[in-house]
């Protein structure tokens, strides 16, 4: 009798590693960085520490339940599990929502890119390539998707390394600048180090936590993780420190050479800082690079969609032939059904204008803090249901429990506050709930009984 195909664990330390970095490095940090600079001033560096913090929180929150459980619908699965089976449908679908919202700005994103070096050549071709390839990548075997995320995720690594240590450079012994040392004063020479008061910090924080999107995908990896319980723990636990030293090391370094209120209005600050140094091509460099963090963000979209549609299948929550598994044991119904429904993406390089995508990161900014939250929720009721005894067996534990997931929810719910205070990012507390209501509908029609 043939065995039924099973997904594999092939994702070994150094892929999931890289892969926690790649998720939380975007482009909202190569380009996207000089909004939050904007609103905030030097003081941005405080909104990505606490940031950083509370996503720390999460991240163990979601490994406690990960190691104990290691599946491939992780937080879908543990909220049916732990909060019932409306919880479980709404989170799964909603966190596929975010990451097709999510990868038709980055393949529309890759078409931008392209046309630094081929000015004349329409967007949507480039856009349907990358959908292509990536599809490509992760139909062949979960290795394969493992390898590209671990080399996307390299590239954008050594690029901020790079960035960090010449800009030290001309921080410290006046490189590019004439021998002149520029030291550090512009942090607090323009109006302080909180010119817009700490009310700019609070302002900057939706824009901060969007950056921070797709971390979680380190749950999603655990189902097809070669050692679970030693890799989850292992990525979470660097990912701290690793987010602080990318994220502000990067843009302490850059407001130390520019001003703060100077970044941004001459291109991305990564560009400004290659280009201080002298270096030729600053712009073609950042261009790969950015076009690595698109191809990488549309990469881990692309995986993760296609293991919640199969999760979702699995718990006949979704049509049960995205339960189906190839013969190189990934879940290719789905992984191709999410990719159909991304061609739309490619279709809106003709007619969305410019406006659209900060819609668009704002949504998934708002599918992101839902799916936070359930993680929080559902680690506090996972909690809950173990005995004492059970609870001294668990082999990796929430941080500061049960004091860090309340005040990861109270963070979550402040950031929420703030989104729907602000024109641009209000569309997303409008369109979130009704496609939330929608899915709601749907559960209650379709899939309850």
């Amino acid at each position: 009798m043939n065995k039924k195909p099973e997904l594999q664990r092939g994702l070994e330390q150094r892929h999931i590693t890289l892969m926690s970095l790649g998720a939380a490095i975007g482009v909202g940090l190569f380009l996207g960085s000089a909004g939050a600079i904007k609103l905030a001033g030097p003081a941005i560096l405080i909104a990505y520490a606490l940031g950083g913090a509370v996503i720390f929180i999460i991240m163990r929150s979601l490994g406690e339940m990960a190691v104990n459980n290691p599946v491939a619908g992780s937080f879908s699965r543990y909220a049916r599990d732990y909060l019932g089976p409306l919880a479980g449908f709404i989170t799964g679908w909603n966190y596929w929502f975010l990451w097709i919202v999510t990868c038709m700005a980055e393949i529309t994103a890759v078409g931008v890119y392209m046309q630094l070096w081929f000015p004349d050549s329409p967007k949507w071709l480039w856009a349907l390539a990358a959908l292509v390839v990536m599809v490509m990548v992760n139909l062949i075997a979960v290795k394969a998707y493992g390898e590209f995320e671990f080399w996307f995720a390299l590239i954008k690594i050594l690029a901020i390394i790079s960035m960090i240590v010449l800009g030290l450079g001309v921080i410290l012994f006046g490189i590019g600048n004439g021998g002149i040392a520029v030291g550090f004063s512009n942090l607090w020479s323009h109006g302080g180090f909180f010119p817009n008061g700490i009310q700019g910090v609070f302002m900057s924080l939706p824009i901060v936590m969007f950056a921070y999107l797709g971390i979680e995908m380190i749950g999603i990896t655990a189902g097809e993780a070669k050692n679970p319980e030693k890799v989850i723990p292992k990525a979470i636990d660097t990912v701290l420190w690793r987010i602080l030293l990318f994220y502000v090391g990067a843009l302490l370094v850059i407001m130390s050479i520019y001003p703060w209120n100077e970044v941004g209005s001459t291109g991305s600050p990564f560009v400004l800082m290659f280009d201080k140094i002298g270096l030729r091509y600053a712009a073609g460099i950042i261009n790969f690079v950015v076009l690595t963090a698109a191809l990488s963000s549309c990469n881990g979209g692309i995986f993760s969609t296609g293991r919640m549609l199969f999760n979702l299948a699995e718990q006949k929550q979704a049509p049960k032939v995205f339960a189906k598994i190839s013969k190189g044991g990934v879940p290719a119904a789905a992984i191709m059904a999410s990719a159909f429904v991304l061609l739309i993406g490619v279709a809106l390089n003709y007619f969305v204008a410019e406006k659209v995508f900060v819609w668009v990161t704002s949504i998934s900014t708002f599918g992101a803090i839902w799916t936070w939250g359930i993680i929080l929720i559902t680690q506090l009721k996972f909690r809950k249901s173990l005995s004492k005894a059970q609870v001294s067996k668990l082999k990796y534990k929430a941080f500061m429990y049960p004091v860090g997931p309340y005040l990861a929810l109270a963070f979550l719910s402040l950031v929420m506050i703030l989104m729907a205070y602000f024109p641009d990012t209000r569309i997303a507390l409008i369109v979130g709930p009704i496609w939330i209501l929608f899915v709601y509908i749907m559960y209650q029609l379709i899939y309850k009984k």
